[in-house]
This record gives structure tokens, sequence and C-alpha cells, in this order.
């Protein structure tokens, strides 16, 4: 070790490293100031500074009264190009892979957890299923099956013409019209593979570099050489944020199991025509490949079973045979299955329906019986380690399942519904009577519980309403009060209050969410009932019912496949939207902040979690930064920013977290994380963390509907991490300070509070004196560039005119 020069006891450098939140924000914005320079990172995230601070650390004393300040801009991470709007599609799997984060603490009940992870991830491979299904249900059957071979459909439709019926061409044969058709499915799920695939190089495959023990927290067992106990909490482990091994077997198993979807609906067909014509040799070969696809899918779910994610440890080990094998024999099986279709077969008719209608029941009872496991399992957990404070009383994991699956539902029927109209003409989708069957009946019962689900929506959303009206009017008095005000603007005063009223209907989430999950649930069993009773036939859903039932069920129907159809045309018409609109691909990035902070544990082909990216990022910067400089550093986060900070900060090693102080605001960390994701923000993570980095403090307003305390009480000589609700505006009226009024800030501007900066120089100076800082000619960090390394030299294109970022 080079020798170190001598540093002053007090005061010394330091730097407040900033975090933007939901939405983004540019560097220019952070910083206040249009010259801003990338110093490490590259156009994805990448930390930036004022031009002036390049050499902040090299003449402290510029900097007494106040840190360096850093931002650390991640908003490309979610929302940087307008091909991000196409992720809308995969909305489901993301709801899905944050059922897996919900659960309930442990509570010393490990197989229990297992089990939770288990179902949620069958649960996870039953929406690529049914999202595989639909695909064949709109590709084969309603367009090869039933358009192809209806002489009055393909009449209207010049493409169809050379797989009509009966122009007797070569692929008027309902086998090879089937075996061209599956070009569809099979496409939508390599593309799914390839997005899954490309989003993990790009985003999460950030394998930790040699020494990446000396910043991130060694495994359980290794001794600490400042005594700080084991276990770590979840997110301070090595492997939390690297999921490669988990993610490339899911994919195998999620990417063969839809090639074996489409094999088994190709493959379907005929084998019910073969063994019908009583042609033995076709036959026993139908029956031979029927079993193969059951073993093949077998092994799928057995894969999907295996053990979940390994966090104790980074992870380098992939299961390259299994991840290889199990796509390629389900191709090669799917290649088969479109051979033996294909083969000829005169005198071969399509009518009514491919036999594989019962497929879309099948998948409904299976959700719905996965999710009232899971809502046991969750439940057991929850009892084990109860807190009033988690969302549902420990059942929000089961209900957020149970939204993914009616989310895939309505998307896919959706897709089924608006087809089959469009083929049949002047006909009803699944009414009968027209050029085409129509979709399975099953989707005509899911389309009629749509209004019903939305008119018991009605009832909760009435009753928010008179709550904040009433909620409104009583905390009037309270806004007076606080801004002790003596002569009060009753249109001010209502203003502020139903603002601070409106904030509070982010915690009458849970609830609302509950109804909605138990409404779907029931109506989805009774959706599956009816399609039963009615024998499961296309154009009778409703027959055998009273006339007014029947009537009422069949406008019910109507009307509820024209809100799917308007639901998904909404939704693509968003998605290209967004894809030509800024300000829209901004809001669709807010979405994805919120829910793809989380690594995907359940199902591969959710958007990528961009934390994989970010957390290692704020890790290695505060870690590289601290041990060059010997300084003190504030880490800064607001909204989602927050999250992210204390994620960071949980994986720093002992020596580095106690140099830092972690400042959040507007931040949601107990109020949404803390009740929804109790197993990593409950109340023990919390103060664990409180009481592992140096000092830490949180401000909120009353105002804001995102941000809140959190409920961290004072721990021996730490202070409580609250300080008391910040007022919202800053002033009531007008004074000579504030000549005009302010404005209501609610989440946003938490800088413009003089609160901030106190609260930041506090933290500093509870941090300990600067340590002696490293001679400029030592080895810089791995982590990364602290003081001025390369990254941040002067002239250096990266940091300059190439970068595009050198100003505003």
């Amino acid at each position: 070790m080079s020798p170190a020069t001598p540093a002053p006891q007090s005061g010394g450098a330091a730097l407040e490293l900033l975090v933007h939140g939901v939405g983004g924000a540019t560097p220019q914005d952070m910083l206040d100031d249009p010259r801003t320079v990338r110093i490490t990172g590259d156009a994805t995230a990448a930390m930036h500074r004022r031009g002036a601070d390049l050499d902040a650390e090299d003449h402290p004393e510029r900097y007494a009264e106040q840190p360096v300040p850093e931002a650390y801009c991640w908003s490309n991470l979610t929302s940087g190009n307008g091909t991000r709007a196409l992720w809308l599609l995969l909305l489901p799997f993301m709801v899905a892979n944050l059922a897996h984060w919900m659960r309930p603490p442990a509570g010393g009940r490990r197989g229990t957890v297992r089990l939770y992870g288990v179902l949620v991830r069958l649960l996870a491979l039953t929406l690529t299923v049914l999202l595989t299904a639909a695909a064949c249900e709109v590709a084969l059957d309603l367009t090869a099956w039933q358009c192809a071979g209806s002489t009055a459909c393909v009449v209207d439709r010049s493409w169809l013409g050379f797989l009509a019926a009966d122009r007797g061409g070569w692929w008027s044969q309902p086998g090879r019209r089937l075996a061209l058709a599956a070009v569809v499915p099979v496409a939508l799920v390599g593309l799914l593979w390839y997005l899954s695939n490309r989003t993990w190089s790009a985003y999460e495959a950030q394998r930790p570099p040699t020494g990446y023990d000396d910043v991130a927290t060694p495994p359980p067992g290794t001794p600490d050489p400042e005594g700080e106990p084991r276990p770590r909490p979840a997110l301070g482990r090595p492997g939390f944020w690297y999921g490669r091994r988990l993610v490339a077997r899911l994919r195998a198993a999620h990417t063969a199991a839809g090639f074996l979807t489409v094999a088994a609906a190709v493959c379907g067909a005929a084998a019910r025509h073969d063994r019908e014509s009583g042609s033995t040799a076709l036959a026993a070969l139908a029956w031979t490949l029927e079993a193969a696809l059951a073993a093949a899918g077998l092994v799928c779910l057995l894969v999907v079973c295996r053990r979940g994610r390994s966090e104790k440890r980074v992870d380098h080990v992939v299961d390259r045979t299994l991840v290889a094998a199990l796509p390629t024999v389900s191709l090669i099986l799917l290649a088969a299955a479109l051979v033996y279709a294909a083969w000829s077969r005169p005198g071969w008719q399509s009518a009514g329906t491919l036999p594989g209608d019962a497929t879309f029941g099948v998948l409904v009872l299976s959700q719905g019986a996965l999710v009232v496991a899971l809502g046991v399992v969750a439940l057991a957990l929850y009892r084990s380690d109860p807190d009033p404070r988690t969302a549902m009383y420990g059942l929000g994991g089961p209900a957020v399942a149970m939204l993914a699956c009616a989310l895939g539902g309505v998307m896919t029927g959706g897709v089924a519904q608006r087809v089959a109209d469009w083929l049949d003409g002047p006909g009803t989708p699944g009414a009968g009577g027209g050029r085409i069957v129509g979709p399975p009946v099953l989707l005509s019962w899911q389309a009629s519980v749509i209004p019903v689900l939305l008119l018991v929506l009605v009832v909760p959303c009435a009753v928010l309403a008179v709550r904040t009206t009433l909620a409104a009017r009583r905390y009037a008095a309270a806004v007076d009060v606080d801004y002790g005000v003596e002569t009060p603007d009753p249109v001010r005063t209502r203003r502020i209050a139903s603002t601070r009223a409106a904030a509070g209907l982010t915690d009458a989430a849970p609830g609302l969410v509950g109804i909605v999950s138990g409404a779907t649930l029931l109506l989805g069993a009774g959706a599956v009932a009816g399609a039963w009773s009615s024998g499961n036939v296309p154009g009778r859903a409703f027959e055998g019912a009273h006339p007014v039932i029947a009537s009422a069920a069949d406008t019910a129907q109507a009307t509820g496949s024209w809100l799917i159809g308007f639901g998904f045309i909404l939704f693509v018409t968003w998605g290209r939207r967004a894809y030509k609109d800024a300000s829209a691909r901004r809001t669709i990035g807010i979405l994805w902040d919120v829910g793809t902070f989380w690594p995907r544990a359940a199902h591969p082909f959710a958007p990528p979690c961009y934390a994989e990216r970010a957390v290692p990022d704020l890790t290695w910067r505060m870690s590289s930064w601290t041990r060059t400089t010997g300084g003190r550093l504030v880490i800064s986060g607001h909204s989602q920013g927050s999250v992210l900070a204390a994620a960071a900060v949980w994986q720093l090693p002992a020596h580095t977290r106690r140099r830092v102080a972690l400042l959040t605001y507007g931040s949601p960390l107990e109020r949404l994380y803390g009740r929804w994701f109790p197993a990593y923000f409950g109340p023990h993570q919390l103060r664990a963390l409180h009481g592992e980095v140096h000092c830490w403090r949180n401000l909120y307003r009353a105002t804001d509907p995102i941000g809140g305390p959190v409920r961290v009480p004072a721990d021996g000589d730490k202070p409580a991490v609250d300080r008391d609700a910040l007022l919202d505006p800053l002033v009531y009226g007008r004074d000579h300070a504030h000549p005009l009024p302010e404005p209501v800030l609610g989440h946003s501007d938490y800088q413009a509070d003089p609160a901030f900066a106190a609260e930041r120089t506090a933290l500093l100076d509870r941090l300990p004196p600067a340590l002696p800082r490293q001679r400029s000619d030592e080895p810089a960090d791995q982590g990364g560039s602290g003081g001025r390394g390369p990254a941040e030299g002067h002239g250096s294109s990266e940091g300059h005119g190439s970068s595009g970022r050198s100003s505003g």
C-alpha cells in the first residue's frame, strides 16, 4: 500500500449522490446547471456532475459549506426509446412476477416459502401457455380451420384463397392448413424467447467483476472484520441482484412449453381424424407423438418446480445442458407434429372447432386452483409473523396473481373475440349462425362477466369518493391549525385539505385490489360453470336458461365482447402513441419503474429488471468513492430512487455503510413496499437498515400520494428516521418572503423546502471525519472512479463531447 497523505480530522471531501424517482429526470434538472458532464457510465445509466465540480476532490476547501452534488440518471433503463412500448404486451407476466415478491415474511418456515415460490412459478407457466393457446386459437382454429374451411368466409378474403378447402390446392387439406398457420404462434414464442434473452443481456447481465466481494457483502459465514452479525437481510445478499441461473432455466422451460402447446394444437386435430378413420399406423403414430408431448410437458413442469433463486452467493453456473436441450427437444417434437399433420389425408374436411377448446377451461381451472392454494400458503406465512401494516393480511401476492390471470384472460379473449368478429362479418362471435362457429364458449362467458365486474366496482369507488370528501372536510380544520391562520381563506384551505385527502387514497389500494381479485375469482368460476353447463358448444352459451336470464346474459356477453375489444384496441393504440410521443412513453416508463424493480424470479418473459443494473452501479460508486477519497457521502433518493438507494446501501460492506448517510424523501419504502413486499421491506428489515447505516433521515408530506413515513423509531443514540411532515405549500398565503401564492407540490420538488438542506447538513455533520486520502498515483479501485480517475479526466471523450451530455 502506498503511503497516504494526512487529511484534516474534520470537514474534508463530501459527496451528495442524487438518485431521481419515477418518470426520469435529466442531469441538468437534477444538478440545476445546463453544463453537466458524464463522468462514468454509458448512455443507458451514468453518473453526472456539473462542469465546475470535476476537480472537487482536489479542492475540498471550496465545498466546506455544502457537499459536491453528483447525479445518477437511470431513466433510460425503463423508458429510453419507443420500442419499450411493446412491453405493454408483457403486462400480465410482469404482474405475475410481482406476486412472487409479495409473500409475507418466512417466520422460519423455509419449506412453506419454497412452496409459495413453486406455486407462483406454476401460475406464471400457465400464463405462457394461455398466451400461446390464444395465438393458436386465432391462427389455427378461427383462421385456418374455420374460415379457410368455409366458402362463405373465404370469398371476401382473397389472401386466404390458396388455403380454401373448395379449391383443391395442395394447402387445402386441413392438416396442411394447420401446419402453415402454426408459423404465427411459433413466431410469437420465438419472439418472447428472443426478447427475454436480449433484454437480460442488455440490462441484467451485470456479471460481477473480479474483486466483487470487496464491494458486496460476502456470503453468510464469512467473518466480518467489524463483527457484523449474520445472516444478512435478503436485499443485502451477494446474489440477490444476479439471478442468471434461474432466469435461464425458466426461459428454457417456458419456451419449450410454448412450442409444445403449438405442437399439441396441430397434432390434436389430425390425431382425432386418424382415430376416427381407423388408420392403425397413423393412430399409433398419433399416440406416440402425444405421449412424447406429454412427457416433454411433464419435464417442463419439473424444471419449473425445481429450487428457485440462490441469493447467498453470486451464482455463475448455468444449467447449459438443460437450457439448450429443452427448447431443442420441443422444436424437434413440433417439427414432427407439423410433418404428421401435413401428411396427405384425402377427403378430410374441417368442421366445427378444433378439439383443443377444452384447453382454455383447463387453464382457467388450474389458475383458480393455484391462486387458492397460494392464498392458503400466504395466510400460513402471515400467521407465523403477523403485522397489521401488511397489505391484505398477507394475501397481496395471491390477489395480484389473480389480477395477472385476469389481465391474461382479457387480453387473449379480446384478441380472439375481435378476430372472430372480423372473420364472421355481420355475425356475433360465439353466437352461431354466421360464417364461422366462433371462439370457445368459455370466452363468451368470460365476456359476459366483465360488465358485472364493472358494476361491482361502482360500489367501492363510490364509497372511496364519499370518504375522500368527508376526509377533506375534516382536514380543513387541521390545515388552519398547522399554518396558524387567524383569518382563513376557505378556497385555499379547501384546496390544501382536498389534496391531503386525495393523497390518502393510496392507502385504500389494498381494499380495492382485494375486492377486484375476489370478484374476479368468483365470476371466473361462474364463467367456467356456465360454459360447462352449456356443454362447451359454441353458439349455445346461454341455452336452457330462463328467457329473462338468457336475454340479460346475451346482452352482457355482447357488451363484454365489445368492452374486451375496445380495451384491447385502446391498449394497442396507447402502445402506438407511446412509440411516437415522448410524453406517453414517459408515462409508460413510470409503470415500468414501479413494476420492474424486482428481478425476474417467476416469469422469464416479464420486462427486464432495471435494479439489477442500477443497484450495482450505485454500490460500486459509493464504495469506490469513499475508499479513494476517505470522504463522507450522503445518498439522496427521491421516490423510487429512495428504494434504489436503500437497496444499494444494503449491498455495501459494513465499513462503507458506516461512512454513508441515507436521505430519503417522497419515499414509498414503507407505505408501498413495506406493506406489499413485507418479506423485504417490512418493519424488521427497515429497522435493521437503520441500525446498519450510519444515519438516515426521511422527509414526507401529507399531500404526497406516494411518499410517506418509514415508521422506524429511535434506536439507542440514533434518533427516529422520520421528520415531522413537511408543510405543503410552504406558506399558507402571501407574505414579504413569498409575495406570490406558493403551489401545492405534493410528490415533487422536495429540495425547494429549506428543511431539505438543513437535514442534509445535519446528516453530514453526524458522519465521522474524513479519512486520509489515497495518493493520486495509487491504482484506481476496480469498482469505479473516485476523485479524478480516467473516467473523470479532463478532455476524456467519455466525459465530454462524444457522450452527448456535456451541456444542456
